[in-house]
């Protein structure tokens, strides 16, 4: 793997505001609807263009020729029209020929079937010829293209997933192996191989985990962890190495662009605290279903700012509508849109952009929202409030450019946990990792402190409170960290379920939680799984609430309880403890409680540190802070409900959409779906 060559803190673009604009495909369109598409980004504000998302078929036919004449095009017209273009490589879906003349390029599937050419995301990672040809194709468009005056960024592949199990993939995985264990001995005793006479004594003798070796019933479903733990990280370096294979061909004619690739937020496949240190600066895609609540993806958001030690990141994609792939595809509520876009903001995005510009006559993705629809009219509603928010961000300008966020709350998410969670056998297979962890997210959210998403290697001096709910595996130095929280009187929280295993996923052989036993003060020897109807009560002082799922049976070992379960046999022991520390605390949560059990909790670990926020009263309106590098803060604040609310300003403030000033103790009003900038006096 090629060494990172940027720092955690990211390089992105140099722009005079938020870039606002998103996918287009002209080559899909004579040259006079290029015409009209320009009069109306003009029109609507547009200023930021993805261009050759998916294009190799066009930009190289056959493997001896490279057209760009149709690239040449689309990057001189919106150089003219005053736009600039986030460049894409375009190698994420094969062009025919490369399927054909070279099958080894095409994935082999979980079942072990080879595929043949179609889709997209279908290509090998291991696959010589696919890398060479992605290669080669990034290189020549860097050296055509470095100087373009449209050049803003450079854009590789696209939504990187998926996995590979051929013999490829195969021999790279031993390989793999290899370098990461060093020698069989490691790797059986990592893998516990003695168990089931799976004991290797050849590499050769080691096949990737899929339905013809470790699994039944799916990918989730593994007699050995240890291998599916591995496979997975292997598949997320092989991917990663087509995309820095990529960043050297462009680096080889472009040393200064910056270059990302468009992530997926919470995406269980890859592990993106891998790729970090690889992109220059984070972007991803946002897709929640409209159903979920604003925390979701307020969450994936903090994850993807986290990822590059908190700088700003790009909003790469979101509809401006409806999507096209689920079952049902609901569309955007007026105002929905504005809402989305100035969350994303409020968490750090630095650029908004939309997929799709102009909607697709045909294939999969034709009833997918667009800006501008079949019949390219700029009198829908959809493309007035598109209008109408780049206006709002004209207006903005650079204001918020570049700001942090300063959290001093941190929650830790791992891959790795996520992954051996949800493939374990026991204690139960209803707990879901990312639904425990969004939980204390969200509680954590709607009290109003801000919130950073790191991982677990990240550094934590700078946080008062730590979160770590059901983090399974628990390796290195991590529990040595989080006592170092504690001492110097920080607030750590785990929950049920947290480090059982160390990085193998083999159990600690100590008493529950392992490592993070003498921090918490407490003691697990069993726990009892339950079907998702059965409750239990759970009491907090003279607060009332319920758990499912887990509940792990306690004993204090210098922790005091603060909740105790209500019925059965367990009935009276601990349900919640908190552990003196230093000059710290530490807080256990044994079980799966409820929401509001959860915001209980989260609630009293806050206020110790005095991170309740001032509009915390008001669960409908989500604030959040960015500060730029000369201090100046914002606030902002997001009504996600269909009615005003009017509430005191905390504080004197100028809000930057309306220029309306308000003094500390004034009403502050936000309408329906309404959104406030305040620059803080």
């Amino acid at each position: 793997m090629t060494e990172p060559d940027t720092g955690s803190g990211g390089r992105l673009p140099h722009t005079a505001r938020i870039p606002y604009g998103g996918d287009y495909c002209p080559e899909q369109w004579p040259r006079d609807v290029w015409d009209e598409d320009h009069r109306l980004f003009t029109q609507a504000g547009v200023d930021t263009l993805t261009v050759g998302v998916f294009i190799w078929s066009l930009t190289q036919p056959d493997e001896s020729v490279y057209d760009f004449s149709v690239l040449d095009g689309i990057l001189d017209r919106a150089a003219a029209e005053g736009r600039q273009v986030c460049l894409a490589t375009g190698t994420a879906a094969l062009p025919p020929w490369l399927a054909k003349k070279y099958p080894e390029v095409n994935r082999t599937d979980f079942e072990g079937r080879r595929h043949r050419h179609g889709q997209r995301h279908n290509f090998c990672p291991s696959s010589p010829e696919y890398r060479r040809s992605a290669m080669a194709m990034a290189g020549r468009l860097a050296e055509r293209y470095a100087e373009h005056p449209a050049l803003l960024a450079w854009h590789i592949n696209n939504e990187y997933g998926g996995a590979c199990y051929c013999d490829l993939c195969a021999d790279a995985f031993r390989r793999w192996l290899r370098e990461r264990h060093g020698t069989l001995d490691a790797l059986n005793g990592a893998w516990w191989t003695t168990f089931w006479s799976h004991r290797y004594t050849d590499w050769d003798q080691i096949e990737p985990p899929s339905a013809l070796t470790e699994h039944w019933r799916g990918p989730d479903h593994t007699a050995f962890q240890g291998v599916t733990l591995d496979y997975r990280r292997f598949m997320t370096d092989a991917l990663l190495g087509c995309f820095v294979g990529e960043k050297k061909a462009i680096r080889a004619h472009d040393a200064d662009t910056p270059v990302t690739t468009n992530l997926m937020g919470t995406y269980r496949p890859l592990d993106y605290h891998r790729w970090a240190p690889h992109l220059d600066f984070a972007s991803w895609d946002n897709y929640p279903p409209l159903d979920a609540p604003p925390t979701r993806p307020a969450f994936a958001h903090d994850l993807m700012r986290g990822l590059k030690g908190g700088a700003p990141f790009w909003l790469m994609e979101q509809t401006p509508s409806t999507t096209a792939c689920r079952d049902v595809n609901p569309l955007r509520r007026p105002g929905e849109l504005r809402l989305a876009t100035w969350q994303a903001i409020a968490h750090g995005a630095d650029a908004a952009l939309y997929f799709q510009m102009r909607a697709s006559r045909g294939a999969c993705e034709k009833y997918h929202g667009a800006v501008i629809g079949h019949a390219g009219r700029a009198d829908t509603r959809v493309f007035r409030e598109v209008a109408a928010l780049g206006r709002e961000l004209s207006e903005l300008g650079a204001a918020t450019l570049g700001a942090r966020t300063p959290a001093r709350t941190a929650l830790l998410f791992d891959w790795d946990s996520w992954w051996a969670l949800e493939i374990s056998d026991g204690p139960s297979r209803l707990v879901r990792y990312q639904d425990v962890v969004h939980a204390y997210y969200r509680a954590a959210r709607e009290a109003g402190a801000d919130v950073d998403v790191v991982g677990v290697t990240a550094d934590l001096t700078p946080y008062d409170v730590v979160l770590a709910p059901v983090l399974h595996l628990v390796r290195g130095d991590l529990a040595k960290r989080l006592e170092a929280v504690a001492r110097r009187g920080g607030t750590v929280l785990a929950t049920f379920l947290t480090a059982r295993c160390d990085e193998h996923d083999r159990a600690f052989l100590a008493d529950v939680p392992g490592p993070l036993a003498p921090l918490m003060g407490i003691r697990v020897d069993e726990w009892d799984a339950r079907h998702d109807h059965v409750e239990q009560p759970v009491l907090i002082g003279e607060f009332a609430t319920s758990a499912r799922l887990v509940f792990e049976i306690v004993q204090l070992r210098g922790a005091e309880p603060i909740a105790i379960y209500g019925a059965d046999f367990y009935a009276g022991t601990p349900a919640v403890t908190r552990h003196p520390f230093g000059a710290g605390q530490a807080w256990y949560v044994a079980t799966a409680l409820d929401q509001p059990g959860v915001d209980h909790v989260v609630r009293r670990v806050l206020a110790r540190h005095d991170l309740i926020g001032p509009y915390a009263g008001h669960p409908a309106v989500e604030s959040a802070t960015r500060v730029t590098a000369d201090g100046t803060r914002f606030l902002f604040l997001l009504n996600h409900v269909p009615e005003s609310v009017r509430m005191p300003a905390h504080a004197a403030a100028t809000d930057l959409l309306t220029g309306k000033r308000v003094e500390q103790g004034d009403v502050l009003a936000l309408d329906p779906l309404g959104v406030a900038v305040l620059r803080l006096q």
